[in-house]
């Protein structure tokens, strides 16, 4: 037979897949998602990328290194929030999206910035950023985003900023495959660490932080030393072709919808991606999200 170009998954997998080929069960709707690969540049040249490793108790990816980013929120649409940057048309354009989930995906994007890192996409007019936001009233503000007691809107409309869309990119589109039963709708976005800002260990939702260089996070995974999901591991392999933070924002990117199929062999179940991102994943190990186990490389 020959080689899937794939990842092993944990052998009950295939009995899920079994179960919703013949009707036992019915995939999960996925919910519409943003992340945000930030980027620094490094005094030696080159980039590195800002990672959180989630805690063992996340249903979701637990143990994995991810990028900030999670669902949308409800009031993330707020038409009443500051915008400065390409139109939610423009996103959508981008992203293949409607204009008010254009606009709910990249208010998410920031805002979930902000709550997993401390850095907030924003400025006080359109060619402006905020500077250091590492003081008690702006953590408040950080945690009440959280708890949601606080829009994004809200905040921005209070401290006289608007959102600064301009300083994001479209990067890539994935949906969590249909074997899974938490499923995410997510667009990944690129964007610099802003000057004057800096990212902080503040997420809940994780036990460690890092900047590491794409090729450094690649070649851990390859050594089964980081748990990456195939997206991640995918999004990190591309970026390995940029030596600056400027290329990487500079390129020009055709954003489409990438759905993994999940295989059944007699050898076992397969996590395939499409042939366009065959060689994308390095041999050696990943995360599958059905339980955050780190499974097999390539067959």
């Amino acid at each position: 037979m020959p080689e899937l170009p794939g990842l092993r998954l944990p052998d009950y997998v295939a009995e899920r897949v079994r179960d919703l080929e013949e009707g036992r069960a019915e995939p999960a709707a996925p919910r519409d998602a943003s992340t945000v690969v930030l980027l620094r540049d490094t005094a030696g040249g080159g980039i590195e990328v800002y990672m959180l490793r989630r805690v063992t108790s996340m249903p979701f990816a637990p143990g994995a290194y991810v990028f900030p980013g999670g669902s949308v929120d409800a009031r993330d649409g707020d038409r009443t929030l500051g915008w400065a940057g390409p139109s939610p048309a423009e996103w959508g354009a981008a992203f293949g999206a409607g204009d008010t989930l254009a606009r709910e995906l990249v208010c998410a994007a920031v805002r979930e910035t902000f709550e997993e890192s401390g850095v907030l996409l924003a400025g006080p007019t359109a060619d402006t950023i905020v500077g250091d936001l590492g003081g008690d009233d702006w953590e408040a503000d950080r945690r009440a985003l959280l708890d949601r007691s606080l829009s994004l809107a809200a905040l921005l409309g209070r401290r006289g900023l608007v959102l600064r869309g301009d300083l994001l990119r479209p990067w890539a589109h994935w949906i969590t495959p249909v074997i899974e039963e938490r499923r995410y709708d997510t667009r990944f976005f690129v964007a610099a660490l802003p000057e004057g800002q800096r990212a902080r260990d503040v997420s809940t939702e994780s036990d460690r932080v890092t900047w590491v260089r794409p090729q450094a996070a690649v070649e851990a995974a390859r050594r089964g030393e980081m748990a990456l999901l195939p997206p991640t591991m995918v999004t990190l392999t591309e970026l390995t072709a940029y030596d600056s933070v400027a290329a990487v924002l500079a390129a020009e990117r055709a954003v489409r919808p990438w759905l993994p199929e999940t295989r059944v062999t007699g050898d076992g179940a397969y996590l395939v991606l499409p042939p366009e991102l065959d060689g994308h994943l390095p041999g050696g190990r990943a995360v599958s999200a059905v339980d955050g186990n780190v499974t097999g490389g390539r067959p």
